[in-house]
């Protein structure tokens, strides 16, 4: 933004409104991630109020990968001139965001469940039908968010900024420059000695892809279409059946196509048929994939002495955004039903079944602690 004294525009000032950066390893490594990007804020605490926004996607071995850093004035803009539009990106809501709506909306807590099996209630189900169903739904996603039903990625970040959020802009941009270096250091060095071991998947894939081995035991295959790989299993004892293309990597189960990590009836086709199960896992957890996230390195900043001549106008912190108050601010985040215990039911007493109160002060319990309140 413009700098004014007055009604007067002061030359070669301008005041920092918003910043945004990213760094080009991380630029790099999202090429070889999930395609799936998560987004959250938090407050700052330092001189100047404001919300940090951070981009995170996620490796082949469940890794968090942040990708960029914003800081803002209070919250996400929510247009995006249709950047964020099929086909070019699919915008998906938080399972937990939306339970925490419907609880505020019918303030029913223990109808908690309705969100994801709706069984009764019109007014239940017709607010639930006003959101798509695709941007909550695992079996209507056409497998975009990768079996991430929340936004939990961004809680893990946490670790990598904390104390950070206390730092001026200029030193909490240097902090997190330092910070994601020794990520990418030490996760390269996990992969190169992984990769050095002969593993070909991630650890992750490796462990489901070896329980998914002992359950494909007792697992039938009828073979439909070999040539276009279709298939029906039966599940024994029970007798259900599922179909399974391998070609269009589909499952009945839906396991394969939510995660892209080989099922027990893939497996089971795989075998029947003398098939390399290798070639239907998705690219993103082999462990060459892995590698390449965190293949680009970071370079010393070196001595600012050095580094080129900077011409352009000076930047200003944001007078309005200042903090008057000294010591940590107080909390401005509106807790919700996450943030509470009120998820559960009623507090129902144990000793004579009545609810509004425990045992341990029920009158019906024996003992001389049993008196009339107010005893």
């Amino acid at each position: 933004m413009d700098a004014y004294q007055g009604d007067d525009l002061v030359p070669d000032i301008r005041v920092l409104h918003r910043v945004f950066w990213s760094y080009y390893p991380c630029i790099r490594a999202f090429r070889h991630c999930k395609p799936v990007v998560q987004v959250d804020g938090t407050h700052l605490y330092g001189k100047y109020k404001g919300c940090l926004l951070v981009a995170v996607s996620q490796d082949g071995n469940n890794n968090i990968v942040p990708i960029a850093f914003a800081i803002v004035e209070g919250s996400a803009i929510d247009r995006s001139n249709g950047a964020w539009s099929p086909h070019r990106a699919f915008h998906m809501f938080c399972i937990r965001h939306i339970e925490s709506n419907f609880l505020r909306k019918f303030k029913a807590p223990y109808l908690q469940k309705l969100i994801v099996n709706i069984e009764r209630g019109e007014a239940y189900t017709n607010w639930l039908d006003r959101i798509p169903r695709e941007q909550y739904a695992l079996a209507f996603d056409g497998g975009y968010r990768w079996g991430h039903m929340t936004t939990n990625l961004m809680e893990c970040i946490n670790s990598v900024l904390k104390g950070a959020r206390n730092l001026p802009v200029t030193a909490l941009v240097k902090a997190t420059f330092y910070r994601l270096n020794e990520l990418f250091t030490r996760k390269r060095a996990e992969a190169e000695a992984r990769i050095n071991a002969g593993h070909v998947f991630s650890e992750m894939v490796t462990s489901k892809l070896q329980a998914n081995q002992r359950a494909s035991g007792n697992i039938q295959v009828s073979c439909f279409d070999r040539e276009h790989e279709v298939f029906e299993v039966r599940e024994m004892p029970n007798g259900v059946e599922y179909a399974v293309d391998l070609r269009q990597q589909l499952c009945d189960c839906r396991e394969f196509q939510v995660d892209r990590i080989l099922c027990r009836h893939v497996l089971a086709c795989c075998a029947n048929q003398q098939l390399d199960w290798q070639v239907y896992v998705h690219d993103v957890y082999k462990m060459d994939s892995i590698r390449r996230v965190y293949r680009a390195r970071f370079r010393p900043q070196k001595n600012p002495t050095t580094w080129p001549a900077y011409h352009g106008p000076r930047f200003v912190g944001n007078s309005f955004l200042r903090r008057v108050a000294k010591g940590r601010p107080k909390m401005t985040r509106f807790l919700n039903e996450m943030d509470t215990r009120m998820l559960r039911g009623p507090r129902r007493c144990k000793q004579c079944g009545a609810e509004g109160h425990s045992r341990s002060r029920c009158r019906q319990r024996g003992g001389p602690s049993a008196g009339a309140p107010g005893e």
